[in-house]
């Protein structure tokens, strides 16, 4: 247990330090996989969907476990392929940088290069979105990922090990590509999408707690969190989403939600938070915030994970 503990903490700080691989990032080389494979499961059908889930993310947990049993008796294995893996299945550095990134074109009033580099981090259409819109859209990937990229994968961990670990990521990578609401994958991604759903109840809430809890430190407000988590997180179509949303926006003072574009459909999403629209200026302390959330989880991770 103390080295999963390690091993959690460890590959947090290699997120940091290093961040993802340019090339070769093992979830990518998932993502083809499933890919390749949904050529042969494919069908217009929740039945054919749950094979697909069903072997993809059982053989990311025997993966684990395989992985596990081979470094059993290696001094100091156990710790390095759960920093390894850790490493590979957490996106909080990159999803600070890309933030960043956003937020210096928008500094500069480069709305055309903010548009495109928004396309890494949301799967709405940005192509009409003005400074506002594109910050909103940053802010609200920025306190999504903080659940999906880190809290979540940090709390599989903890109560699975590397099994966990990349079980979840093989759950939450398949949600992306397959669990959205288009033509081809209303039935075919139920299965990936409510499989996500609750791999990321309990995640999300503990990641908006610890928002709460880290508040003081970005000068927000706890308490207006909370009221925004409890007021308005059941207005996101999300059961997951609306909750961490809520809690950033409230903590942060400004309004989350509203109506995006996913492939030319319209959805309302609800209005997070207070009455304030989010500026260009939002995203950096957004991003603090994501990272202070982050150092929580991994700590509570690592506490946990030693019991």
């Amino acid at each position: 247990m103390r080295s999963l503990a390690a091993g959690l903490a460890l590959g947090f700080l290699a997120d940091q330090l290093l961040g993802d691989p340019r090339r070769g990032h093992p979830v990518a080389g998932f993502g083809r996989l499933a890919a390749r494979l949904e050529g042969w499961t494919y069908g217009d059908s929740r039945t054919r969907g749950v094979l697909h889930v069903g072997v993809l993310v059982g053989s990311a947990a025997g993966l684990g476990v395989g992985l596990g049993r081979t470094v059993r008796n290696r001094p100091g294995g156990g710790l390095l392929v759960t920093a390894a893996a850790t490493w590979t299945v957490l996106g909080g550095r990159s999803l600070q940088r890309e933030a960043g990134t956003v937020a210096g074109q928008l500094g500069r009033d480069d709305l055309a290069a903010a548009r495109i580099q928004l396309r890494n981090l949301v799967g709405r259409d940005p192509s009409q979105l003005d400074a506002a819109g594109i910050a909103r859209a940053c802010v609200e990937s920025v306190a999504e990922n903080t659940s999906d990229a880190v809290v979540a994968p940090l709390f599989w961990g903890a109560v699975a090990g590397v099994p966990g670990l990349l079980a979840y990521r093989a759950v939450n990578t398949l949600d992306a590509m397959v669990g959205h609401r288009s033509p081809r994958y209303l039935r075919f991604g139920w299965a990936a999408a409510r499989l996500d759903d609750v791999a990321n109840w309990l995640p999300a809430r503990i990641c908006a707690l610890l928002t709460l809890a880290v508040a003081p430190l970005v000068g927000g407000s706890a308490a207006a969190g909370w009221r925004a988590w409890r007021r308005d997180a059941a207005r996101h179509p999300s059961p997951n989403a609306g909750v961490v949303e809520a809690s950033f926006a409230g903590v942060l003072g400004i309004r989350l939600g509203g109506t995006n574009v996913y492939e030319g459909v319209a959805e309302n999403r609800g209005t997070l938070g207070g009455s304030r629209p989010v500026a260009a200026s939002d995203i950096a302390p957004a991003a603090r915030l994501s990272l202070l959330v982050g150092v929580a989880a991994a700590l509570a991770a690592a506490v946990a994970a030693r019991r």
